[in-house]
């Protein structure tokens, strides 16, 4: 079972190591977050960006961690409004199709709840990405249609009742 802690300045290190491990293989599903997101000041840039967002309420970030501490995944609650969020996850290649995210989702979805207050959770997916699809539906997403997703076919997702 995954651990999910808040997101924390002294997360950086491990976490640009983590996604520079994996760029390759989230580029085959997901857009590319371009190589100033990889530069030493681009990342901390956007670390403490992303810091200041979920100070002020707007997001809830955490990054996922596997039985031995190690950092494998990132899962974020972004768009905080009106008792809803958008879900976003990504989970290494090597802690991949072992449950991880279907797991870490799910402990988001009761997070999202008890912890952040929220009735209904939003995600959206590449319409390739047939495991992300597999890990929204097992977690109680349904289908509320087809859009685009960094330009590529994509589906919308929805959550409500997280408490459940």
């Amino acid at each position: 079972m995954p651990t999910l802690e808040r997101l924390r300045a002294d997360h950086a290190e491990a976490l640009l190591a983590f996604e520079h491990e994996n760029r390759e293989y989230f580029a085959r599903t997901v857009p590319d977050r371009g190589d100033e997101y990889f530069t030493p000041a681009g990342f901390a840039a956007r670390h403490q960006a992303l810091l200041a967002e979920q100070d002020a309420g707007i997001c809830h970030f955490h990054v996922v961690l596997d039985v031995e501490g190690r950092l494998v995944g990132r899962i974020n609650l972004m768009d905080v409004e009106d008792g809803s969020a958008e879900l976003g996850y990504r989970v290494g290649e090597l802690a991949s199709g072992k449950g991880v995210a279907t797991a870490a989702v799910a402990e988001m979805c009761r997070m999202a709840a008890t912890a952040y207050g929220l009735t209904s959770l939003v995600a959206v997916t590449t319409l390739d990405n047939a495991g992300s699809r597999t890990v929204l539906e097992r977690n109680g997403f349904v289908t509320l249609g087809e859009t685009t997703v960094g330009g590529r076919p994509g589906i919308r997702y929805r959550r409500e009742h997280l408490g459940h």
